[in-house]
């Protein structure tokens, strides 16, 4: 096999090389937007619907926006990602992390005077087993447990810091279905 630099007629690509990568939806949607086809939202200031809490494992960001998306949120909404989303706003782990997530929900209801938080956890979480231990999420009903409980406490501590917001509360599985909880 040849390598990827080699530009001969009959080359042949390694797996990951990178040669023949495609655009993902992401990036396709960023180029539209840029040249001012993709429908935007007002730049600054205004009133938007809800923020969306949510990991930054890139695997769920298409799966997040068509969620939102789903709930007539599209250009709506806010958005705070973290490792673990509202596991990594509540769990001692991450103890450090907690006040930037709180503060930024703080600036968000008194800028654009949201009505709710969605907050998503996902299936396969890094954060969720350097929380709880990866015996703790062997099996599924134990992962679905173990979220449900973080969850819980996210929609506690919402509830407690800002009593009018709606709390809407999931978890996303590796194929983009939604589990919601609570």
């Amino acid at each position: 096999m040849r390598s990827c630099t080699d530009a001969t007629p009959r080359h042949q690509h390694a797996p990951g090389c990178g040669c023949t990568v495609r655009p993902g939806r992401r990036a396709v949607l960023g180029l539209l937007a840029a040249a001012g086809f993709a429908r935007g939202a007002a730049a600054g200031s205004g009133r938007y619907d809800a923020m969306l809490l949510n990991c930054i494992d890139p695997r769920f960001t298409t799966g997040s926006f068509l969620w939102m998306s789903s709930h007539g949120l599209r250009d709506r909404y806010s958005q705070f990602t973290i490792a673990g989303g509202p596991i990594g706003a509540v769990h001692p782990r991450f103890a450090t992390w907690h006040a930037a997530f709180w503060d930024n929900l703080d600036v968000t209801v008194q800028l654009h005077g949201i009505r709710q938080v969605m907050a998503m956890t996902h299936r396969d979480c890094g954060a969720a087993k350097l929380a709880f231990g990866e015996g703790a999420l062997a099996t599924r009903p134990q992962e679905t447990a173990q979220h449900a409980q973080a969850l819980g406490a996210f929609r506690a501590e919402a509830a407690r810091r800002h009593p009018t917001l709606q709390v809407v509360t999931a978890i996303m599985d590796l194929d983009g279905s939604i589990e919601r909880v609570g």
